[in-house]
């Protein structure tokens, strides 16, 4: 509380997450079980095993140095708005602006993508069981599909931290058990002797040989392999949930970056066994991957009996619920903060915060219906899925880049956790990395990227020049900060003498 008093802000917000906890809310958004199944055939359909067996390394291996290099300034500066506060900080108040709008813009595709998959694995997995036929059902019933399951989600936000903390706290023992068991089952059904070399086969499967997945038949495999990287990087992201709950957590200067890179380092260690596990599992690999994104449903129905079947899908899609449930959590504290600043239309409203309940209740439903919105722009989960990667990775590098500039110089205050020397090599790798991937999220057929982003910018840019220039003031510095903490002291003590009356 003291380390947030001194940047300037309250602690309205109810404290009562454990390490465990803020651990958990990002290794739910992660969850293995969502990304590494929804997305498996995006590297299978690249390069063949060789994008699971490889590339799955060498994805999470850039995903654990980004978390590095964010661990470092969130163990510095533990608020809520996490991300736009250090853009803002380290890189002034444009930087900061920007950053907000790519984060809160992946934030929103990442509840959008896992509620899209949540409802395809529900109908294409489970829905037989209660006698719905996938086939009949059109993009209508999709988004009311979803808008019933966001509902949902956004309900149990508002009821408190404590309800959402007991479901992620469960959600992370329960991707744990899933998928040890879904790796079990895999490989103690697979049809015939386990051929290990399939992880380190290059397959071009790019074109209709991967069921499409990639449209065009690309002649490199090196630019084949780098396509199948958006299943890693897709999947091990969101990871900044910890920062976004600083304000809710326990010791956040130490169990933040805590939370954010143990979740990084299982999620990798564990989707990599289960989605090798897959490959190995699989009858034929060369039918496998002709069935593009039906891969996983074709090896579910050739390799389980039906019962493990109906209960593994049970627990995938659970899983996958809660896992949007911790993006929602997430995009509501991260909407709440920068409303906070005045950052955003009709800030007031979105930066109330329930007395009863003490949630950011006006940002978590809207947050919920703009998250709904989302997929009547794009319903296709691929497109979804490499929008939310682009623009959260890109929101990680813009502060981690201003923190290469600020180091040493205007940021001499470090927290707990700190890399010293080692912070600038790998937090520029990091960047570097942030343009590989935004050059790999805008080929086809996600060519809709490209277009959001070109446009954001634009407009970002037209909006800062003629309006938030002037009008936006960014997180409190200086004067600001040491006013707030007079009126917070002012407003304590109050509280404290009607306590006594």
């Amino acid at each position: 509380m003291k380390i947030l008093h001194s940047m300037g802000y309250a602690q309205e917000l109810l404290r009562r997450m454990s390490g465990f906890s803020n651990f958990a809310i990002s290794f739910s958004i992660i969850c293995i079980l969502a990304g590494g199944i929804t997305s498996f055939q995006l590297a299978f359909s690249s390069v063949g095993g060789a994008g699971i067996g490889i590339g799955w390394p060498v994805g999470c291996l850039f995903a654990l140095i980004v978390a590095l290099a964010m661990a470092q300034i969130a163990s510095a500066y533990p608020t809520a708005g996490g991300l736009y506060h250090w853009g803002s900080i380290l890189g002034g108040r444009f930087w900061g602006w920007v950053t907000a709008w790519f984060n809160l813009l992946g934030l929103l595709f990442v509840v959008a993508s896992v509620n899209v998959g949540t409802y395809v694995l529900f109908v294409n997995g489970l829905g037989p069981i209660f006698g719905i036929d996938p086939a009949t059902l059109t993009v209508t019933h999709q988004v009311i599909g979803i808008s019933l399951i966001t509902l949902t989600q956004a309900l149990f936000n508002h009821l408190g931290i404590r309800a959402t903390t007991l479901l992620t706290d469960f959600s992370g023992y329960l991707i744990f058990a899933v998928a040890i068991v879904l790796t079990i089952a895999m490989l103690a059904y697979a049809p015939g002797p386990l051929e290990f070399g399939r992880l380190f086969t290059f397959t071009n499967n790019t074109g209709d040989l991967g069921g499409g997945v990639i449209p065009e038949v690309r002649s490199s495999i090196f630019v084949a392999f780098l396509l199948g990287l958006l299943l890693p990087v897709y999947t091990v992201t969101g990871f900044d949930a910890s920062a976004h709950t600083s304000e809710e957590t326990v010791d956040a200067a130490r169990n933040v970056p805590r939370g954010m890179l143990q979740s990084v380092i299982w999620s990798g260690i564990f989707g990599y066994v289960m989605i090798c596990a897959f490959v190995l599992a699989m009858p034929d690999p060369t039918a496998g991957a002709a069935q593009g994104g039906n891969v996983f449903y074709w090896l579910m129905d050739s390799v389980m009996p039906g019962w493990a079947r109906t209960l593994l899908f049970i627990g995938i899609v659970l899983a996958n619920y809660l896992c949007a449930l911790a993006g929602l959590t997430s995009t509501s504290r991260m909407t709440y903060a920068f409303a906070r600043d005045g950052g955003l239309p009709f800030s007031n409203a979105l930066r109330s915060v329930s007395p009863k309940f003490r949630t950011p209740a006006v940002a978590i439903w809207t947050t919920a219906v703009l998250s709904v919105l989302v997929t009547l722009y794009t319903p296709a989960f691929a497109t979804l899925a490499t929008a939310c990667a682009v623009f959260l990775y890109i929101s990680y590098a813009m502060p981690i880049s201003a923190g290469i500039l600020a180091h040493g110089k205007t940021w001499t205050t470090f927290g707990p956790f700190s890399l010293g020397a080692a912070y600038k090599p790998i937090a520029l790798l990091a960047v570097i990395g942030t343009f590989v991937l935004f050059w790999i999220g805008i080929q086809p057929p996600n060519d809709k990227v490209l277009i959001i982003t070109v446009a954001m910018i634009v407009v970002l840019g037209i909006f800062w020049v003629a309006l938030e220039n002037r009008r936006f003031q960014g997180p409190p510095v200086g004067e600001a900060v040491r006013r707030r903490q007079a009126e917070i002291a002012a407003a304590e003590q109050a509280l404290g003498e009607a306590g006594k009356a």
